[in-house]
């Protein structure tokens, strides 16, 4: 189910781990957000390992999620708060598809 898929990814995300995220992701993910944009899973396993290069700790905790499921997509919208370093607080809205074997084929990250 891609609800338990995202919540997997949030917690594989704060865990800092790479290899688990690359297992998560679809050969042609797609990655945005405010400062990034990736495309492929070696682009975007590297700009992820690239944001945990950089934070000692780095914790993102849905506040609130929705899934969307229909014959045409399979999509969570989640609400989220990423504690960086426990000292810097932000509020992010991330979009993630699917794809029929439940990898994660397009994140789109919005802060604020």
């Amino acid at each position: 189910m891609i609800l338990d898929k995202s919540l997997e990814y949030f917690t594989t995300f704060s865990e800092k781990d790479s290899a688990g995220l690359r297992n998560m992701f679809s050969n042609d993910v797609y990655l945005r957000d405010w400062e990034i944009l990736a495309n492929g899973i070696d682009e975007v396993v590297a700009a992820n390992q690239d944001i945990f290069d950089k934070v000692d700790t780095i914790v993102a905790t849905p506040i609130r999620v929705w899934d969307f499921l229909s014959q045409e997509d399979n999509v969570v919208v989640a609400e989220l708060e990423i504690v960086v370093n426990d000292e810097e607080t932000l509020l992010v809205t991330d979009i993630l598809e699917f794809d029929d074997d439940e990898k994660i084929k397009s994140i789109r990250a919005y802060k604020g």
